[in-house]
């Protein structure tokens, strides 16, 4: 191993070590013959000359050739993707949860798990159909679980020696092809060509969609090798070299296929005789072993890349028990996984055999598989579409290659079957729902922040180019200093109750020089806030003295686009005026409002259920204008408050003349009325002294006040005291507007 080949063997890859102590493959045996062997299984033997019955010749191909192009797109991006990332154990569930997390991921490859289980079953199904031909006398239910047992056994046992089965089954299948198209010569043991190829079928059987619904499973192989993916020595090689080459291979192979069925046969003989490739083969027996090897394969290699998907799945905690599905044997099988998919297996068989058979399963398994290319298709438009520098993959694909696969799989899907379609989707629908409750831990980076980044600065410059008024956009973002724990702790119920569910948290701490550790829990407040529905964030100063480092904090902040709306400052007797005079001032300057907190020792926010906002006398003229004089950020906030607490308010003014009561009644009112407050919304005009009127005024769990134009700190507490409850100081920014 050279140099470089030991530094990157060693690269930490999350899902490295899903099936650590397998043996690893190459391209050949690890990709493109699994990907070969699936495709050129049970539908080309059983079901071509039947498409061609229907369809008719130029009906078949384009039947063969749609079906193709989605699976090509969908190789190429796969190929494209693969050259991006490190692909690890579980393939399409490797892809996609690098890309677009384990939720979508999840949400997606747990249908697709279910597909690759019922795939065992439909191509044990085509194994019985083979087998009958040739003892036709042997119970249909015989031939179906013994072979299932006998496929269970091989792949339970040992990836390895399933793989070393596939080189026999491949000379098989090869001999049968030869034998198939040695048919269409004038030689001893051949019929010759019969007759002229029907262009365009009648559709005896369904409708054109029907038909491709049942030939469809044929090339949903493109994905064998790529769940296997765990298992090879270098995916990022092995993946894009043998998809594409299988999926080119076994297109040919179908085409021309489909041509000779429509010379050697006539349509009512195609769509009644299912095994019309060995009536017309120079030898058919060749062409049985064929279908039997076949077939054998196929249901061979969905039952061993199956479990990998699953256990895949399980290992990250998105399906339950998933400790025990994400077991492996000593060797490296996924033993608890393959019971599971064994038992999936067994359910469609029962299901088959009353049902059907393989065309009552085949549209089943044609959904999910759509659901699965439409999503990886998606993967890779979304990546391309981002512009991200994180996505420079070796293999580049036009953007028109994956937007033809997420198109052509979703409207396929809901051509064959739009109730199922839309029942598959309110399924994944349900399950991401599912997933993103449960909070996964993502253990590696995805797309998801690129997108939301790239939406937001696409936003960004969009308000940039627009008037530079924002009252209507206005919302509760506030800076939040703080010097220890304790005073996050004492106001963070106050702080979800003034920003859920729209607002925002910044947290600064400010430390003295050489003290970071006091303040080392802040991330943990931004985790809780988050739990909580509140979006937050932190950063840290460092400053000997508090007020110049908040000023640097508020400069900072100011100036980044989704800026905070208001500066929150808790204040105690030990905060010095100066201190908070400065901090208001400046926030203004920088365009913020200003909130000062100070918190009642004993009641603290009592009930949580009233508000009383103080509103200045307005003599003479007691107007309302669209701008009102610092009361705008006090009436959003008791509005907010209100909306959390499910409390009430009321609006309290006090006048020095008994003449403007009236004046102030109507003032009152209309503020309630023109700043949409609620119905409930209580008002109280007072004729005398405020400092009088205090001790009598409705108790409040909260009281609002306008801030003075010259702050004191003693002022605030001696209000705290004359109402016996919290209080809240309040500075408008001029950017908001309870009006707007």
């Amino acid at each position: 191993m050279t140099t470089f080949e030991s530094i990157t063997a060693n690269l930490r890859n999350p899902f490295a070590r899903d099936d650590a102590g397998e043996k690893k493959f190459g391209t050949i045996d690890g990709v493109f013959l699994p990907t070969v062997l699936t495709i050129l299984g049970a539908v080309m033997y059983l079901r071509t000359g039947w498409v061609v019955g229907n369809a008719g010749l130029l009906g078949g191909a384009l039947i063969i050739l749609l079906s193709n192009v989605i699976t090509l797109s969908t190789g190429l991006s796969i190929a494209s993707v693969a050259t991006n990332i490190r692909v690890g154990a579980g393939g399409a569930f490797s892809i996609i949860a690098q890309s677009l997390g384990l939720e979508v991921s999840g949400s997606v490859t747990v249908p697709f798990y279910l597909a690759q289980a019922i795939s065992v079953a439909f191509y044990i199904f085509a194994f019985s159909e083979g087998w009958l031909r040739i003892f036709p006398n042997h119970p249909a239910w015989a031939v179906v679980f013994g072979a299932f047992v006998i496929i269970f056994a091989i792949a339970y046992f040992s990836v390895s020696l399933a793989a070393r089965v596939r080189y026999p089954i491949l000379i098989i299948i090869v001999a049968s092809l030869i034998s198939v198209f040695l048919g269409s010569f004038h030689i001893e043991g051949a019929q010759g060509v019969t007759q002229t190829p029907q262009m365009w079928g009648s559709f005896p059987d369904g409708n054109f969609w029907s038909v491709f619904a049942v030939f469809f499973p044929a090339v949903t192989g493109v994905l064998a090798g790529v769940n296997m993916s765990g298992t090879l020595k270098n995916p990022r090689r092995s993946i894009p070299r043998g998809v594409i080459s299988a999926i080119i291979v076994t297109m040919v192979v179908y085409l021309g296929l489909a041509y000779w069925v429509s010379l050697v046969a006539t349509p009512a003989e195609l769509v009644s005789n299912f095994t019309i490739m060995v009536d017309r083969s120079v030898w058919g027996p060749a062409v049985l072993a064929g279908i039997l090897a076949a077939t054998f394969s196929a249901a061979l290699n969905s039952l061993v890349g199956a479990p990998r998907v699953l256990r895949a799945i399980a290992e990250h905690d998105i399906l339950p028990g998933g400790e025990f599905l994400a077991k492996r044997s000593a060797s490296g099988e996924p033993r608890n996984a393959m019971w599971v998919t064994g038992g999936v297996a067994l359910v469609t068989l029962a299901f088959g055999l009353t049902g059907g058979g393989l065309n009552a399963i085949a549209p089943l398994m044609t959904m999910f598989f759509l659901i699965t290319y439409a999503v990886l298709n998606g993967v890779v438009v979304l990546e391309q579409s981002l512009g991200l520098i994180s996505f420079r993959p070796h293999f580049k694909i036009p953007r028109i290659v994956p937007i033809i696969g997420v198109a052509g799989s979703v409207i396929t899907m809901f051509l064959i079957n739009p109730l199922f379609s839309l029942v598959a989707v309110v399924v994944i629908t349900g399950l991401y729902i599912y997933l993103t409750h449960r909070q996964l831990k993502n253990p590696f980076s995805d797309v998801r922040s690129g997108l939301f980044v790239t939406l937001a600065e696409w936003a960004a410059m969009r308000v940039i180019t627009m008037p530079t008024s924002q009252e209507r956009a206005w919302r509760p973002s506030l800076l939040v200093p703080a010097q220890s724990e304790l005073e996050l702790l004492g106001c963070y119920r106050f702080l979800k109750a003034l920003t859920y569910p729209r607002g925002s948290v910044h947290l600064v701490g400010i430390y003295p020089p050489g003290k970071k550790s006091r303040m080392a829990s802040i991330e943990d407040f931004v985790q809780s806030f988050a739990n909580d529905g509140v979006f937050a964030r932190a950063a840290l100063v460092e400053g000997s003295d508090f007020g110049k480092a908040l000023q640097a904090g508020l400069d900072v902040l100011s100036g980044a686009f989704f800026h905070p709306t208001a500066l929150f400052l808790p204040v105690n007797r030990g905060t010095k005026t100066k201190t908070v005079q400065s901090a208001i001032d400046r926030a203004v300057e920088d365009g913020m409002g200003a909130i000062l907190y100070a918190q009642h020792p004993s009641v603290l926010l009592g009930r949580e259920q009233t508000i009383n906002v103080w509103v200045r006398e307005q003599s003479p003229t007691w107007q309302i204008g669209m701008r009102l004089s610092n009361l705008d950020l006090s009436l959003l906030l008791a509005y907010q408050l209100v909306q959390q607490w499910q409390g009430e308010m009321r609006l309290i003014t006090v006048i020095s003349d008994e003449d403007e009561r009236l004046k102030a009644e109507a003032f009152l009112a209309m503020l309630i009325d023109l700043g949409r407050m609620p119905r409930n919304t209580q008002t109280i005009v007072s004729v005398g002294r405020l400092n009088d009127f205090l001790p009598h005024a409705p108790q409040a769990d909260l009281n609002i006040f306008g801030v003075q134009q010259n702050v004191s700190v003693k002022f605030v507490h001696q209000m705290v005291e004359s109402t016996k409850a919290s209080c809240i100081f309040v500075k408008d920014s001029g950017n908001e507007s309870a009006l707007a």
